[in-house]
């Protein structure tokens, strides 16, 4: 049996949620990983810890000192000028870089069909690095754009910047979900209270969040480049959602309501359609699992 070489690779930001379990799986397979991050949190065990503000490209360069990687995986890319950083700084330091982006970059696209990796182009989208991007309040309300700006910034590299931003589907699964959308559902249906949506309620497509890190970690081995959607098989609605909850919760009932002009709906639903075609992964050998399957232990 022949045994595949150990990588060196470095994983910045990542220590929650879906990162976690990446870097779990990446030591599981034997590889070196080395955790970048701010400090405010500890990775685990058998990882290289270093601590560095990543939109300080001076502190970032001295806190990885003559270090290269096989991979680098960025799960913290918000913004086209920390992708100008990353990209000045692991030019030449790195095999493949991985950006973790969003669904979210398709925010402009209404199409009742799931959309495809070219319905944004990251070589036609424009980029201003002097919006406010250093402003909570301003990227939280631009994230998608960000996210698209981003890659923008990535893709501008050409051939010597060997990359692949991984847009994801909404992340569903596990007791660590910090985010507290489904619990905002759980929440209602225990008690009855309405739950908001739009007037026309589209579905959109989701993740389980062992499936994104075990995507990731595919990912992170192969050799395409470019914008690829990472999404389980089938659309879920609200009512998907609520109907899988309320099966936990048979005391509780679910109630919808027409959201009023400008009113903030509930987190999983959508005005528009949301989903996204996972046929490019398919295509380059990637298994996906199906939401309807794994959404009642995802609640659970």
């Amino acid at each position: 049996m022949v045994m595949e070489k150990a990588r060196d690779v470095l994983v910045i930001g990542g220590n929650r949620y879906f990162g976690k379990r990446l870097i779990a799986r990446l030591l599981a397979a034997g590889d070196r990983v080395t955790v970048l991050n701010r400090g405010s949190s500890a990775p685990p065990a058998g990882v290289v810890h270093l601590i560095a503000d990543r939109d300080d490209e001076d502190a970032l360069r001295a806190a990885l000192g003559p270090r290269t990687f096989d991979v680098v995986v960025d799960q913290v890319c918000y913004t086209p000028r920390q992708a100008a950083i990353a990209r000045r700084v692991f030019t030449g330091r790195t095999g493949r870089y991985v950006m973790t982006s969003t669904v979210e970059v398709y925010e402009y696209e209404d199409s009742p069909a799931p959309v495809s990796e070219a319905a944004v182009d990251p070589l036609a989208v424009p980029v201003d690095l002097e919006l406010p991007w250093e402003d909570p309040e301003f990227l939280d309300a631009h994230y998608g754009e960000g996210k698209r700006q981003a890659e923008a910034v990535l893709a501008a590299a050409g051939p010597e910047f060997p990359y692949t931003a991984v847009r994801v589907a909404h992340v569903l699964g596990g007791a660590d979900d910090f985010t507290g959308r489904l619990a905002h559902y759980a929440d209602r249906i225990r008690t009855g209270e309405p739950i908001a949506v739009p007037r026309t309620n589209h579905p959109a497509t989701y993740i389980h969040v062992d499936e994104i890190a075990d995507f990731l970690f595919w990912t992170a081995g192969q050799d395409f480049t470019g914008p690829v959607n990472a999404a389980s098989h089938d659309p879920l609605t609200t009512e998907d959602l609520c109907k899988a909850l309320a099966a936990q919760l048979p005391s509780g009932k679910v109630v919808f309501r027409a959201a009023k002009e400008g009113e903030t709906t509930s987190p999983f639903s959508f005005a528009r359609s949301y989903g996204m075609d996972n046929s490019r992964a398919t295509g380059l050998g990637y298994t996906f699992t199906r939401a309807r399957e794994w959404l009642p232990g995802a609640v659970r």
